[in-house]
C-alpha cells in the first residue's frame, strides 16, 4: 500500500562499508547494463500497455532471481511509493532522478544487501546496476552478468548480430555497459589541477560528472568517473580499460595530497581541524556546507591527521545528511531550516559518538 515504509528505506547499502582496493580514493564502482524487451517499443515512445508489459515482465523476473540468486530480492512499483521514499532510493544511488519522473509506470527491484538494482522503464526497460565497495568493477561487473544471464531466461532482449543489444541512446549501442566509479579528489581541487586530469580523461574516452550523474554537479570533491560508449568493444576490455585509467587518477590523487602535506603541514591540519571543529560543534548545517566539510574530514581521516575516525563514517553521512534521508529518519515533513538543524545534530552525534 502507497506509505508504507519499504525495508530498503531502513537499511544502508554495501558499498557504505568503505572496503576494497583504494578506498582512500575511490569511493565505489559501479556496473549498469542497458537492455530492452524485444518486440515492445523503447521507453520514450511506449504506450501505457507497453509499460505495463514491462512492469509484469521485471516482477516475474524478481522472483526468479529470488530463487536463482544468493540473497533476497524484492520488486517495488515506484507508484505504491511516497515521493518521500523514492527520493531516498534516489539519494542511495539504488535509481536515478530520472526515473521518478515516470512513477506511475516505472519500478525498482533491489537486493537484499543494495549491491544490486534494477531499475524499470527508465531511459531503457531495464537498467540492471551492481554498485560495490572501493576499485572493484571486476566484481560488480561479474555480478551483473550473472544477474543479466538469469533475466534472459525470463525475457527475450532486443539484440542486433552486428550492433548488440539494442539501447535508447546510441552511445549505449553494443554491451550495453556504462562503468564508473565515484571518487574523492580534494587534493587534485586543492591543487586547481582537476580540470587538466578530467581533459586528459575525456581524451581517453572517460566522462567525468557530478554526484549523482549526468546534469548533477560535483559536491563534497566527489566525482563521477565513465566510459564514454560501449560500441566496439566487449565488456572485459571495457572494466579493464577503465581499472586502468582509474588507477592513475588514483596514484595523482595520492602523490598531490603528499605533497600538500609536505609543503604546507599546518595549513593542511588546520582546514581538516577546523571543519571537525564545526562538524561536531554546529547547530544548523546545509547539504552544500556539510558536503564540504564532510570531504575535509575524510581527507584528515586518509591522512591519518584524524585517525581516530572511520571512513564508514564519511560513507554514512553523506547518505543519511541527504533531505529525503534527514526526513525519512525524522518521520515527518520538514522545512529547510528544520532540516538544517536535524543534519547538523546529526553530524555531531555521529562523528563524536561513533
Amino acid at each position: 500500500m502507497r506509505g508504507e515504509e519499504p525495508d530498503f528505506v531502513r537499511r544502508l547499502s554495501r558499498w557504505i562499508e568503505g572496503n576494497g582496493s583504494a578506498s582512500d580514493i575511490v569511493i565505489s564502482s559501479r556496473v549498469r547494463l542497458a537492455r530492452n524487451l524485444e518486440k515492445v517499443p523503447f521507453p520514450p515512445v511506449m504506450e501505457r500497455g507497453d509499460a505495463e508489459e514491462v512492469l509484469e515482465a521485471a516482477e516475474r523476473a524478481a522472483r526468479v532471481l529470488q530463487c536463482r540468486m544468493e540473497g533476497n530480492y524484492d520488486y517495488y512499483p515506484l507508484r505504491d511509493m511516497t515521493e518521500l521514499h523514492q527520493w531516498v532510493l534516489v539519494e542511495k544511488h539504488l535509481i536515478s532522478p530520472q526515473l521518478t519522473k515516470s512513477s506511475a509506470l516505472s519500478g525498482v527491484t533491489v537486493s537484499e544487501d543494495e549491491a544490486v538494482s534494477i531499475m524499470v522503464n527508465e531511459e531503457d526497460h531495464f537498467r540492471i546496476q551492481c554498485l560495490f565497495p572501493g576499485l572493484n568493477l571486476r566484481e560488480a561487473w561479474e555480478t551483473a552478468d550473472a544477474v543479466d544471464d538469469v533475466l534472459e531466461e525470463v525475457v527475450s532482449y532486443a539484440y542486433d548480430e552486428k550492433l548488440g543489444y539494442l539501447t535508447t541512446c546510441p552511445t549505449n549501442l553494443g554491451t550495453g555497459m556504462r562503468v564508473s566509479v565515484m571518487t574523492h579528489l580534494p587534493g587534485l581541487v586543492m591543487s586547481e589541477m582537476i580540470d587538466s586530469v578530467i581533459s586528459g580523461l575525456s581524451k581517453v574516452g572517460a566522462v567525468v560528472r557530478g554526484l549523482y550523474g549526468e546534469g548533477s554537479e560535483a559536491q563534497g570533491n566527489l566525482f563521477q568517473i565513465s566510459n564514454r560508449t560501449t560500441l566496439g568493444h566487449d565488456e572485459a576490455t571495457i572494466v579493464e580499460d577503465m581499472s586502468a585509467v582509474l588507477r592513475e587518477v588514483v596514484q595523482k590523487e595520492r602523490s598531490i595530497r603528499e605533497t600538500i602535506y609536505r609543503r604546507d603541514r599546518t595549513s593542511l591540519e588546520d582546514k581538516v581541524y577546523r571543519a571537525h571543529g564545526l562538524l561536531t560543534n554546529a547547530r544548523m548545517m546545509s547539504s552544500e556546507e556539510a558536503m564540504q566539510l564532510l570531504s575535509m574530514l575524510r581527507l584528515g581521516i586518509d591522512m591519518n591527521i584524524l585517525s581516530h575516525i572511520s571512513p564508514v563514517v564519511f560513507q554514512e553521512l553523506t547518505i543519511r545528511m541527504r533531505p529525503s534521508m534527514i526526513q525519512r529518519e525524522a518521520g515527518e515533513s520538514l522545512k529547510p531550516e528544520q532540516r538544517d538543524v536535524r543534519r547538523a545534530t546529526l553530524m555531531r552525534e555521529r562523528i563524536t559518538g561513533q
